[in-house]
C-alpha cells in the first residue's frame, strides 16, 4: 500500500523539554488511523510537525513523499486539519468563517460553502455569529472548514472533545463516510478509545514521545490476550457443566468460562449446546481500551 505519511526516528523538544523521543510512524493511503495516548503524549505535536507548523530537532519526516520543513505550504493545500479549537473566528458568521477560510484555500464557490454547511446541518444557522454556537455546532463547522480544500488527508486532533454522545456519533459517522465515499486518508488522534474502537483501521499507541505498539484490533488482541473469559448466556446447569471447563462466575442465565485458546470457544458452546440452549455468547476484555492498559503495562 501507498504510503501517504512516514516518520522516522523524530525528536521535539519545547523549552528542553523532550515531547517526542524517537517517534516512527506510518500512515498507508486510504486508511482510518487512530493515533491514541493520553494527553501530552505528544499527539498535537506530532500533527504539527506533519503539518510543517514546527520543526523537528532530529528525524526525518515524509507526507505525500514532501518534507514538511521545506514543502509545508504544498502539505497543507492537500490537507484538512480540525484542531480541538476548531480555530474560528467568533465574531464572524457561520458562513462568513468559511468564504474567509476559502479564500485562503482558493475555493471561492458560493455552492461549495453550502453544500458544506447543509452536510452538517448548519445552514439554517449561517448567518448566526460562531460565538453564539453550541460546542457541537462549532466541532462540526470546524470540520466543514477543514473540508473545504476537498483535501486528500485530514488530520483530526479531538474531534469529538465536548460533544454529547448523540454529536459524537454523528460527526464519526460523517468521518467514516467521508473515508468510505471519497478515499479520504484520516489520521485521527484521541485518548477516547471506545469511540473510534470500530472507526479505524489501524491504532498507533504513542506513549511519553514514542510509539510502543501499532496495528489492526485483531493483530493487537492475538499478541496481548494471553486468556479469554467468555461470557455465555444459557438455561444449562452449572452441574451439567464438564469439569475440563473453568467457570469462574455464574449468576442464573450466565455462566462465565475461562479458556485458554481462542479455538476452545467453539468446543465449549458445543459442548453447552448437547446440555441446554445458548441465546448468545461473548468475549469479555478484548476492548480496544483493555488492550490499551495491557499495552501500557507490557512497556512499563
Amino acid at each position: 500500500m501507498q504510503q501517504i505519511i512516514k516518520a522516522v526516528d523524530v525528536y521535539k523538544s519545547y523549552h528542553k523539554e523532550p515531547v517526542l523521543k524517537g517517534l516512527n510512524l506510518t500512515v498507508n493511503k486510504g486508511q482510518i488511523v487512530g493515533l491514541l495516548g493520553p494527553n501530552g503524549a505528544g499527539k498535537t505535536t506530532t500533527v504539527r510537525l506533519l503539518n510543517g507548523v514546527i520543526g523537528p530537532d532530529k528525524g526525518q519526516l515524509e507526507v505525500f513523499g514532501l518534507t514538511p520543513e521545506k514543502s509545508g505550504d504544498k502539505i497543507r493545500s492537500l490537507c484538512g486539519v480540525l484542531t480541538e479549537s476548531a480555530g474560528l473566528y467568533p465574531h464572524l458568521s457561520g458562513e462568513q468563517n468559511l468564504a474567509f477560510f476559502g479564500e485562503l484555500y482558493g475555493v471561492t464557490k458560493k455552492e461549495v460553502r453550502y453544500d458544506l454547511l447543509k452536510d452538517f446541518g448548519l445552514l439554517e444557522h449561517k448567518d448566526k455569529k460562531v460565538g453564539s454556537y453550541s460546542t457541537g455546532m462549532k466541532k462540526r463547522l470546524g470540520i466543514a472548514k477543514a473540508l473545504l480544500p476537498s483535501p486528500e488527508l485530514l488530520f483530526l486532533d479531538e474531534p469529538t472533545t465536548g460533544l454529547d454522545p448523540e454529536g459524537a456519533r454523528d460527526l464519526l459517522s460523517y468521518i467514516e463516510k467521508l473515508n468510505k465515499e471519497k478515499g479520504v486518508t484520516i489520521l485521527i488522534c484521541t485518548h477516547i478509545l471506545k469511540q473510534v474502537e470500530e472507526l479505524c483501521h489501524r491504532f498507533l499507541f504513542l506513549d511519553s514521545g514514542r510509539i510502543i505498539e501499532e496495528g489492526t484490533l485483531e493483530e493487537i488482541e492475538a499478541k496481548y490476550l494471553k486468556e479469554f473469559l467468555v461470557r455465555v448466556e444459557t438455561d444449562v446447569s452449572v452441574s451439567n457443566i464438564s469439569s475440563s471447563f473453568q467457570l469462574i462466575t455464574h449468576t442464573p442465565g450466565k455462566l462465565t468460562f475461562k479458556l485458554s485458546n481462542k479455538s476452545d470457544i467453539p468446543i465449549l458452546l458445543r459442548h453447552l449446546l448437547e446440555k441446554g440452549s445458548v441465546y448468545s455468547s461473548e468475549i469479555l476484555g478484548r476492548d480496544l481500551e483493555t488492550m490499551y492498559f495491557k499495552i501500557r503495562e507490557a512497556g512499563r
